[in-house]
C-alpha cells in the first residue's frame, strides 16, 4: 500500500509540473504565457523575442551517409553572431510531431533556450560555448566512418567510364550503355552485366542491373539501394560513382590511398554478406 502511494504521488507530481507548450499563428506560449516568436521559411525556422527581434535559427537536416543510412539533425545558428554553427540532436513531443514541434520542443526541453521569461540569450551563448555531443547509434558511426574512408578517395567517373581515384586511373567500366554519362543513374535492365576492372584490367566484380546487385570477384554480394517505405524512389537506383564506391568498399584491393590506408570494411548492419 505504501508502495503504491509513493507511486501515485510520484505520478501526480510529474504530472502537475509537466510544461505546457503551445505554438500558435507563430507564438510560442510556455503555460499560458508568449514567451517567443517563431516563423518558417523551407525547412529553416527563425525565433524571435516577443519584439520580433530575431534571435536565432535552426536549421532541420536530413541527409543520406551511405547506402540507405540517413542522419538527420538540426543546424543551430545566432543571428547576432553568425562566427559559428553547430549540429546538434533534436526530440520531437511525438512521433508524429512536425518540424515546428521540434524545434519548439527542442529549444525548450532539450536545450533550455527558451524558458518562463523568453529567450535566454547567456544559455544560448553557453551552447556555442560548450557544444553538446550527438548521441549517434552504432549504425550510423560506422556509415560516417565509411563515408570518411570512400571521401579520401575522392572516387569520380569520367565519360568514357573510367574510374579515377585522386584524379589517377584506378579501374574501369565495360558493357555500359551508349547513352553513358559519368553523373547518369543506372536505369537500365539488360542481359548485359556492368562489369569493374582495375587499371591492370584485372576483373572486380559487376553490377546485375536486373537485381540491382553488386557481386565481387571473391563471392561478396551487396543489394544496392534497397527499396524502403517512403523512400524508394531516392534509394532505388544507384549512380555510376555509387557503384564504385561501393566495390572499393567490398573489396580492399581495388583501391588505395597513399598511406596504405584501405576503405574496404565490411558493414556492420548485417546487409553485407
Amino acid at each position: 500500500m505504501k508502495k503504491n502511494m509513493i507511486m501515485l504521488f510520484t505520478i501526480l507530481s510529474i504530472f502537475l509540473n509537466a510544461q505546457s507548450i503551445k505554438t500558435k499563428r507563430g507564438i510560442v506560449s510556455l503555460d499560458g504565457v508568449h514567451v517567443a516568436k517563431i516563423s518558417n521559411k523551407s525547412n529553416e525556422y527563425t525565433f524571435l523575442d516577443l519584439k520580433e527581434t530575431p534571435i536565432y535559427t535552426m536549421q532541420f537536416i536530413d541527409k543520406g551517409i551511405v547506402d540507405s543510412v540517413r542522419d538527420s539533425y538540426v543546424t543551430l545558428n545566432r543571428v547576432y553572431n553568425r562566427d559559428k554553427t553547430l549540429d546538434l540532436d533534436y526530440i520531437s513531443p511525438s512521433a508524429f510531431s512536425g518540424e515546428e514541434k521540434s524545434a519548439v520542443y527542442t529549444s525548450i526541453k532539450g536545450l533550455k533556450i527558451i524558458d518562463e521569461r523568453g529567450i535566454n540569450i547567456k544559455n544560448l551563448d553557453e551552447i556555442f560555448k560548450n557544444p553538446p555531443k550527438r548521441k549517434l547509434d552504432s549504425k550510423t558511426k560506422d556509415a560516417y566512418t565509411t563515408r570518411s574512408k570512400i571521401d579520401r578517395l575522392k572516387i569520380e567517373i569520367n565519360n568514357v567510364g573510367e574510374i579515377l581515384s585522386n584524379g589517377v586511373p584506378v579501374g574501369y567500366f565495360t558493357n555500359l550503355p551508349v547513352s553513358f554519362g559519368s553523373d547518369d543513374t543506372v536505369y537500365e535492365k539488360s542481359f548485359l552485366d556492368i562489369e569493374v576492372y582495375d587499371a591492370k584490367s584485372k576483373y572486380i566484380g559487376k553490377y546485375i542491373t536486373t537485381t540491382k546487385q553488386i557481386k565481387t570477384a571473391n563471392g561478396k554480394i551487396f543489394t544496392l539501394y534497397r527499396e524502403m517505405s517512403g523512400r524508394a524512389s531516392i534509394l532505388k537506383f544507384p549512380t555510376y560513382k555509387a557503384i564504385a564506391e561501393r566495390m572499393a568498399i567490398m573489396d580492399p584491393s581495388f583501391i588505395k590511398v597513399q598511406d596504405k590506408v584501405t576503405v574496404g570494411e565490411v558493414v556492420k548492419d548485417g546487409v553485407q554478406k
